[in-house]
């Protein structure tokens, strides 16, 4: 059953990836390319490759790519950020999840589900989130991650004040259907721009998983999405090619450094990666909402 997970990536990848060659080469052809603002093969390529490094560990890619662009002063139009965003880590993420979904071990139905449903969120569930009041929604994720970050820390082997996390790598019964529920709701709220990785990794600590599990599941759930995703910014034709495709390169040299980093850390630094993690997308979610309401 993983190995249907790896094909049906492997098949959306490849048409992403068709689709992407044949616009570049025909870009090409019409001087588009060269109308880009962006010359550099590097800035970009540089940048996709921190960036990628980082979500391998679990970090999200976009929000660092959206502030390195900025500060190196990337030409990019502001309206084409949304199709770099996906179109440039696009590969990325689909290698990040085919590399983990093959090194750390997973129970397939647990695996397929959750990948499922957070496909099924992000489709079905994306009316119902659009019309809810998103900083209501980053209130309470930021505070619920608040939370989870905080007993995760209690239960770290040098606190121990209370049990902490589990060993086991796949679910069942009750449990099963709460992960599938969460990452159905997970998969919408991607809709509303609040981003999966540390959500599923508090999700899969509460469920009595293994952290090193919610790296091929957080992936996995992604890589499903973001192919359709690009397709559709790949046919309207609103991304730089050229600042994509080098972010897309160096995005995935990115990812098999830390990949190997990632799969020899000890599981104790890993917890404190994971909450350091959840910690700062709980800040990045608070910040906003409460000095909106300072001023």
């Amino acid at each position: 059953m993983v190995n249907l997970v790896r094909i049906v990536l492997g098949v959306l990848t490849a048409i992403y990836a068709v689709m992407f060659g044949k616009d570049y080469v025909a870009s090409s052809k019409n001087g588009l390319l060269e109308a880009e603002e962006e010359k550099s093969w590097i800035k970009p390529g540089i940048i996709g490759l921190i960036a990628n490094f980082g979500d391998t560990l679990g970090i999200g890619s976009f929000a660092p790519i959206v502030a390195m662009s900025k500060f190196s002063k990337m030409k990019v139009h502001d309206k084409q950020i949304p199709g770099m965003l996906n179109v440039s880590c696009c590969i990325p993420v689909v290698t990040e999840a085919l590399l983990m979904t093959t090194a750390i071990a997973v129970e397939p139905i647990t695996l397929v589900s959750m990948l499922a449903a957070a496909g099924a969120g992000s489709y079905i569930g994306a009316g119902i989130i659009s019309k809810m009041d998103e900083k209501k929604i980053q209130l309470v994720m930021g505070i619920a991650l608040l939370a989870t970050a905080i007993l995760m820390f209690l239960g770290l082997p040098w606190v121990n004040l209370m049990p902490g996390g589990g060993n086991e790598i796949g679910l069942s019964g009750v449990k099963l259907v709460i992960g599938i529920v969460g990452n159905f709701i997970l998969g919408a709220l991607m809709t509303a721009g609040i981003g999966l990785y540390a959500p599923c990794m508090a999700l899969v600590y509460f469920l009595g998983m293994s952290p090193k599990v919610a790296f091929p599941i957080m992936m996995g759930s992604c890589a499903v999405l973001m192919p359709i995703a690009s397709a559709k910014f790949i046919k309207e034709g609103q991304f730089p090619r050229k600042a994509s495709l080098a972010i897309t390169i160096g995005g995935v040299i990115g990812v098999f450094i830390a990949f190997y980093l990632v799969k020899s850390l000890p599981m104790d630094i890993l917890k404190v990666l994971v909450i350091i993690v959840i910690l700062y997308t709980s800040f990045t979610m608070l910040k906003p909402v409460l000095s909106k309401k300072q001023a």
